[in-house]
């Protein structure tokens, strides 16, 4: 019996052309570029314009990514998207994505997960797909984490950026030199006010006077969550590589959630890996949620860091707090 493996077919991105730089930062509240770049390694980050939706990345990122893995948007069973920020509630960011690239036959669900939604998601797909060898899905991480920021709000406004990634799975077609190894996937509720949006649930609905404004935003204890962040990202990793007799020597490039520089820097010393194999673009987007870590894959294979058949990690940790890791060969 032959075994069945999911591995990435292709890989698309899309992100704002509006760049919100740290001195842009400096005209809105009481910052500076060095205190930014000290404290989270961000230079800039791409911001929607007033008139557009995230749903419009997500659909250029799908087709890319369709695109370059040379299948049709008729041909997919499966759209799942990885987001906090959907354009609606009602009608989910998934089904807007089916729509705009009339993947005709697709089911289409959306995923919360916060940051480490796209591992999540490409845990859903791996299974679906080794039940359904013949099938292919379109996972996708998309965010407009800028609708949902307080301006006015110093400690979490220079870390957020909006943009979208989106993969093509299915089965490889090399299944002992391509795909998913493993997946890791875990959650602590037990800590989750320490990075919140509690307005606009059912809790507390839009225009809730109980609610203060500032509650409509998202709102972190940074301290606190770096601390839960950099202990379980380390976690996840070792764990990883425990269960399927590998060191970090076997590894080619980690690709971490692009959350703060420094969580990387800890992570990347804890492993004991040079600089050269974990991948950083945080500079460039911020924290983008849902759609670092896709982001972070198409840019390091399309500056040659990422080549097919490298042993990759992905880890990630994110507001629920949820963490997830997977560990693939690109």
């Amino acid at each position: 019996m032959s075994i069945v493996k999911s591995a990435v077919l292709g890989i698309g991105m899309a992100v704002p052309s509006k760049v919100l730089t740290n001195f842009d930062l400096e005209k809105m509240v009481e910052t500076s570029d060095k205190w930014i770049t000290e404290r989270t390694g961000i230079k800039e980050r791409r911001i929607l314009e007033d008139e557009e939706n995230i749903s419009q990345y997500a659909i250029k990122a799908s087709l890319e990514a369709l695109e370059r893995a040379k299948v049709s948007p008729e041909e997919l069973n499966l759209i799942i998207c990885a987001t906090v920020t959907p354009d609606y509630l009602i009608p989910s960011l998934s089904v807007l994505v089916q729509e705009g690239i009339k993947a005709v036959n697709a089911g289409a669900f959306d995923l919360s997960a916060t940051c480490s939604g796209f591992i999540y998601g490409l845990a859903v797909a791996d299974q679906f797909i080794k039940n359904n060898p013949d099938w292919k899905i379109l996972v996708i991480g998309a965010e407009a984490l800028s609708r949902k920021t307080n301006w006015k709000d110093r400690t979490i406004c220079v870390l957020l950026g909006d943009g979208a990634g989106a993969v093509v799975m299915g089965s490889s077609p090399e299944p002992e030199k391509r795909g998913i190894i493993d997946v890791f996937l875990g959650a602590d509720g037990s800590q989750w006010t320490l990075l919140t949006l509690k307005g606009g649930g059912s809790c507390y609905p839009p225009f809730d006077k109980r609610l203060p404004e500032e509650e409509y935003y998202i709102k972190m204890q940074g301290r606190e969550v770096f601390k839960v962040a950099t202990r379980m990202m380390e976690k996840i990793a070792l764990e990883l590589l425990k269960r399927n007799s590998l060191t970090t020597d076997d590894i080619k490039l980690l690709v971490p959630h692009q959350a703060n520089l420094r969580i990387i820097e800890y992570l990347r010393e804890r492993l004991n890996l040079p600089k050269e194999k974990v991948y950083v673009n945080i500079h460039k987007y911020g924290n983008t949620s849902a759609a670092s870590i896709p982001l972070a894959l198409y840019e390091a294979e399309k500056e040659g860091k990422l080549k097919e058949g490298d042993l990759v990690l992905l880890v990630a940790f994110g507001g629920g707090f949820t963490f997830g890791g997977a560990l693939l060969r690109w």
